[in-house]
C-alpha cells in the first residue's frame, strides 16, 4: 500500500500507551495499516484483515 493511500486515515493509539509513544493502526482498504506514532510520516506496514485478526488472536493466547 502506498503512503498516499493512507493520507485520510483514521489512527488509533493504544489506551496502554502512556508516554504517547506507541504504535497506532488504522483501517486501510480490506486490510489495517501500522506505523509508530514518533514518526508519522516515516514508513508503514500494510497487513491483511486476516492475517491482521490472526496477529490479534496471538497477542490474546499470550
Amino acid at each position: 500500500m502506498r503512503h498516499a493511500d493512507l493520507a485520510g486515515a483514521t489512527w488509533r493509539k493504544s489506551s496502554f500507551s502512556s508516554s504517547g509513544e506507541c504504535v497506532e493502526v488504522a483501517p486501510a482498504g480490506e486490510g489495517f495499516a501500522m506505523r509508530d506514532s514518533k514518526n508519522p510520516a516515516g514508513p508503514t506496514l500494510s497487513f491483511p484483515a486476516g492475517e491482521w485478526r490472526q496477529f490479534l488472536a496471538g497477542l490474546k493466547d499470550s
